[in-house]
């Protein structure tokens, strides 16, 4: 079924969704989504990287009625307690709470241990404890290490690079064993480098996309860890909508699987610096930020493009966002947020 029909099913047929992260870049856009479907959604967010700016943003999206549908916990995922408090009416659960970032996870591993799989253990216990439906959670194109292999393919990884990657992959273990042991249906998504509405620039671990347009619309140089060549497959935030909500609705059958999110293409940091400017420029602001070009990142891989073939033929996936059209519809977003950063 295309992800537009079940998207019209949805209207008509209500379901109660956890949403853990709403508070976050990804998570406020999937609450977003499924209430303008008509669903009831509980989010769970402790703001340690997510906003109620943008929470606040959902309101002014969605009606006063589809706003009812929504409650909010406050709480940390590391509280099992807090866990099983919100899995309680839940079918489909949308893990998205994490502390992402590698260099975080360089400089402080057992925060980012603590965070990722503690807190998706409690996760999985109270879903477990709760019989959902589905647990479907954000795994990581981290999870491939060192494998050069071009197009990542799920069952070929590599050996972890950093602490992040680490936390990324038991993530699949657990997950893999839940449904083993306890039969809890589980889907792990691997995202590669999303980007879009709401991703936050400020802090040492912000993404580079609203980095760079944050600096590009100051006038301020661009660093560049490398030469540039380092090429990334950029994944736009309604690609990754569609995947989370196909991937919660698709039945047992896909069930216990990863699957990639991604577009399928691989572009260079000096292709998405010229991109930028390109769409500044078409929106009337010419950008004068020099490139700087530094040291590799520690923990960095140096090319990531995934194969979404997998996606494709079990969950009916179609990228439908390439780097170029994403840019082209959040850059206005990005202009409007960032432009007093």
């Amino acid at each position: 079924m295309s992800f537009e029909k079940i998207k019209n099913k949805l209207l008509t047929s209500q379901h109660t969704w956890l949403v853990t992260g709403c508070a976050g870049f990804i998570g406020s856009n999937l609450v977003e989504t499924l209430l303008n479907l008509n669903q009831k959604v509980v989010g769970l967010d402790n703001f340690s990287t997510g906003y109620q700016k943008n929470l606040d943003e959902i309101k002014l999206s969605v009606t006063t009625d589809k706003m009812n549908n929504f409650s909010f916990i406050e709480g940390d995922i590391r509280d099992i307690d807090t866990c099983n408090k919100a899995c309680i009416g839940v079918e489909y659960v949308l893990h998205q709470a994490a502390l992402g970032s590698v260099p975080r996870s360089m400089e402080d591993p057992l925060l980012s241990n603590d965070v990722n799989i503690n807190g998706q253990l409690n996760m999985l216990v109270a879903a477990r404890d709760a019989k959902v439906k589905n647990f479907i959670y954000a795994a990581s194109s981290s999870t491939y290490g060192d494998s050069p292999k071009l197009p990542k393919v799920e069952d070929v990884i590599g050996k972890p690079l950093s602490p992040y990657a680490v936390t990324k992959y038991v993530n699949e273990l657990y997950a893999d064993v839940f449904n083993r042991c306890y039969g809890l249906p589980t889907i792990g998504l691997r995202y590669f480098n999303v980007f879009g509405r709401r991703q936050d620039p400020k802090g040492a671990y912000a993404a580079v996309i609203p980095v760079f347009v944050s600096k590009m619309l100051h006038d301020q140089d661009i660093t560049v860890n490398g030469d540039g060549s380092v090429s990334r497959d950029f994944c736009y935030i309604d690609n990754v909508i569609q995947a989370n909500i196909l991937a919660a609705l698709s039945g047992t059958t896909a069930c216990n699987e990863i699957y990639n999110v991604a577009v399928g293409d691989n572009n260079t940091l000096i292709d998405l610096i010229k991109l930028l400017k390109e769409n500044l420029r078409a929106n009337g602001i010419e950008s004068i930020s020099k490139t700087i070009f530094g040291k590799p990142r520690s923990g960095d891989i140096q090319h990531s493009q995934a194969n979404i073939e997998k996606i494709q033929k079990s969950l009916g996936y179609h990228a439908e966002f390439n780097l170029p059209l994403g840019i082209t519809e959040s850059i206005k977003w990005y202009i409007n947020d960032l432009i007093e950063v």
